[in-house]
């Protein structure tokens, strides 16, 4: 399969690019920062890409058009987390934020949406504090409100593209430790770490759209 990733310079997205392209499928690997690891990796294309920045995405149709013509599943993992109090974050906080964790996603699926067939499953990797009555915490507002939009968002499309038989899908993920976790909460440790995420994602990424479309999976050992 041709699959696209976001967000692959670390963490999650990193691990997923590894463990799909090593299943021998096709991966599209796109972050600010390539990590040089990827580049020795078979069957990876890495593109330097700011998904926030809507033109820079125009390197992504130029390569799908060129060279895959065709997209069988799409991980929007890419994703900034702000730890910030709320009377400290201001508009510009916010716009830096939603333009990775909402608008990065929109813009990317549109350039996509020529290139995905019937049987396409996309992803967007959300967060348990998107989740409306799930545990919030504190200085998340702009991270957590932007995930809450993701997920709508994923609702919206599944139901306008339903009948060209493309899935969308949200994995809503419970704290994981990555480097962007550590980043903002240093000293906390997740009880998951990426490599075991990416386990999970990716096999959800292969199989999950036989069983779900518009649906919220919450990936989490904790509740709420």
């Amino acid at each position: 399969m041709k699959i696209i990733i976001t967000g692959t310079s670390r963490g999650i997205g990193f691990e997923l690019a590894k463990q799909l392209s090593a299943l021998g499928h096709e991966v599209l690997a796109i972050s600010r920062k390539i990590n040089p690891k990827l580049l020795s990796q078979p069957n990876v294309t890495s593109l330097s890409v700011d998904i926030a920045k809507e033109k820079e995405l125009n390197q992504v149709n130029e390569f799908i058009s060129s060279t895959w013509h065709q997209v069988d599943i799409m991980i929007h993992n890419a994703g900034l987390l702000l730890s910030k109090p709320f009377a400290q974050t201001t508009q510009e906080d916010f716009e830096y934020v939603y333009k990775t964790n909402f608008f990065g996603v929109a813009n990317l699926t549109r350039i996509c949406l020529p290139y995905l067939k019937p049987g396409s499953h996309v992803v967007s990797i959300s967060s348990m504090g998107g989740i409306q009555g799930s545990m919030k915490f504190s200085g998340l507002s702009a991270y957590s409100s932007s995930k809450g939009a993701l997920i709508t968002l994923t609702e919206l499309l599944a139901e306008e593209y339903k009948e060209q038989g493309i899935a969308f899908n949200v994995l809503a993920l419970g704290a994981v430790q990555t480097e962007m976790l550590a980043e903002a909460f240093p000293g906390y440790q997740a009880p998951v770490t990426a490599a075991q995420m990416a386990h999970y994602i990716a096999h959800f990424a292969l199989t999950g759209n036989q069983f779900h479309n518009g649906k919220i999976i919450q990936v989490s050992s904790t509740t709420p």
